[in-house]
């Protein structure tokens, strides 16, 4: 099968990219099929020339070409349109001028106009929501041109979801039952198949974890009595770092430390720990390949989210053995048995009840290690085969009843 797969960028720093990066090569590995990856960035993942010569195209080639997509500087709303229109001129000139053709388009999210299949990682109908009800209640209101440019860019973006999401010729995946749930919701869609993301548990496991326990946390100053929380990813408002921050205040008299990882803005985040009093218990970084270098570091990860629709780095750190809390608001709580082998929060926001089970979890090392230890039996189950295959089989489907090859 021959695939044109669009996604801005593709790397093994984010969730939603990294789960990218293993379906692909194992769609390409295992199953034969032939991809030309249209993205402006590629990171870790092992991609040919598409200039170069090759053998002719067919379905047991099983590689991935990746065809660079020029980025444009400037705020996400323009960069975002040229973005849609620039993969699509691309990928225009190659069928109609070298003679390319692809049984179907791919694409993990809204990226192009005219998708077969689409992954949804992420839904900006419910992420305007929230944005909204910040904009409506936060005391410390954005600017003007800074509030005129995110209605801008979630009018974008949600425009082209109704466009492509409303459409039933579109296959859709969604990555955990709540994103399924609010594709009905917003979009009346029933048919969405549900492909939960995997863990490479040959990679992320409690015994890596703790070979480079000692090291990773002296890179870091952090002593053995710290009591070390992680939080991984992008968007820190909606993976609740604001609250992990008012827990900690709650539970100040602990060696409580936080570890944030990601290429948000850290300063408005900043600017609150120095308002709680925690400008020194907070260590800020920027994503890196080496994910496990950071679940190594900490004792338990923490991610309230106010809108997940997976949340890998919890699916990730339950692997490494790692106590993980999240919310009902993350599709990943799907999969957790609260109380068992992780903690689901029933209210995102609430500082309180988070502080209490840090302060359960800090002063209960056998809690710890037996919540870990149910974690990694849990997640044996999440393998990213079994999701490849997954998509294999959905992909099969939408060819039978796609538009002609583009």
């Amino acid at each position: 099968m021959r695939l044109a797969v669009v996604s801005p960028f593709v790397d093994r720093r984010h969730g939603t990219e990294r789960a990218i990066a293993e379906l692909l090569e194992r769609l390409a590995g295992d199953y034969g099929c032939e991809i030309h990856l249209y993205a402006q960035r590629v990171e870790n993942l092992r991609v040919s020339d598409p200039k170069l010569p090759r053998a002719a195209h067919s379905t047991e080639s099983g590689a991935i070409f990746w065809h660079k997509v020029p980025a444009i500087p400037g705020p996400h709303a323009a960069q975002f349109l040229a973005w849609i229109f620039l993969n699509g001129f691309l990928r225009w000139w190659h069928t109609a001028f070298r003679g390319a053709s692809y049984d179907l388009v791919l694409s993990p999210g809204i990226n192009c106009l005219h998708p077969d299949v689409v992954i949804v990682h992420a839904l900006f109908h419910r992420l305007k929501e929230l944005a909204c009800e910040e904009e409506k209640y936060s005391s410390a209101r954005a600017g003007f041109f800074r509030r005129t440019h995110r209605r801008i860019y979630y009018g974008l973006v949600t425009a082209l979801e109704r466009r492509t999401y409303n459409d039933p010729r579109v296959t859709l995946a969604a990555v955990s039952k709540r994103t399924a749930g609010l594709l009905k919701e917003y979009f009346h869609r029933e048919n969405v198949c549900v492909v939960p993301n995997g863990v490479d548990t040959k990679h992320f496991s409690m015994l890596a974890r703790l070979a480079r326990r000692v090291e990773a946390r002296q890179r870091r100053s952090f002593r053995e009595e710290d009591f070390v929380l992680l939080l991984i990813g992008n968007d820190w408002r909606n993976k609740g770092l604001l609250t992990i921050l008012e827990a900690m205040a709650v539970s100040s008299l602990l060696p409580v430390r936080l570890l944030v990882v990601g290429n948000d803005n850290a300063e408005p985040f900043r600017a609150r720990a120095v308002q709680l009093g925690l400008q020194d218990r907070c260590c800020w970084e920027l994503s890196s390949p080496d994910v496990l270098d950071f679940y190594a570091a900490a004792d338990v990860y923490v991610s309230p989210s106010r809108e997940d629709s997976f949340g890998l780095p919890v699916a990730e750190a339950m692997a490494c053995g790692l106590p993980a809390i999240t919310s009902v608001c993350a599709g990943v709580a799907d999969y957790i048995h609260d109380g068992v082998d992780g903690f689901v929060l029933r209210e995102p926001r609430d500082a309180q009840a988070l502080s209490q089970l840090v302060e359960l979890l800090q002063g209960d090392p056998d809690l710890r290690r037996k919540i870990g230890e149910a974690a990694v039996g849990a997640i044996l189950e999440w393998d990213w085969n079994r999701n490849a295959a997954a998509i294999w089989e959905l992909l099969k489907q939408a060819k039978t009843r796609s538009r002609p090859p583009s």
